[in-house]
């Protein structure tokens, strides 16, 4: 079992993975759909192999996972609860009123041992 420690560090990884324009927009955009990296490639002035570079780095962290088709990898979301996240920080930098809803997360509930420090 993970230390509690342990946990915050990969928590922070993650948080870390998406702590840049490029991923944050890709982020965005696959909280719409399952994209091709061809068609992520496009929403960007880069090379393909930058693109390349972030999305991997995101799947190793488990942000993103992808699948194969012919010759064709299309990413998703593996945390899908990230798309609300981001719109209530956009929410905050614009200045606007930010609503607390307590719904449960589409990713799953926390690990039994963080909901009991909770209680």
């Amino acid at each position: 079992m993970k230390t509690k420690e342990k946990l915050q560090e990969e928590k922070a990884a993650i948080l870390k993975g998406i702590a840049h324009p490029v991923r944050l927009r890709v982020v965005e955009a696959l909280a719409c759909r399952e994209m091709c990296v061809c068609d992520i490639a496009e929403m960007f002035h880069f090379d393909r192999t930058t693109i390349s570079k972030h999305l991997a780095m995101m799947k190793s962290l488990g942000i993103l996972e992808s699948r194969k088709d012919g010759l064709n990898v299309y990413y998703s979301l593996r945390i899908r609860c990230l798309a609300s996240l981001l719109s209530c920080v956009e929410k905050v930098v614009l200045g606007e009123k930010v609503e607390v809803v307590l719904s449960p997360c589409l990713c799953g509930s926390l690990p039994n041992d963080e909901n009991e420090e909770e209680t």
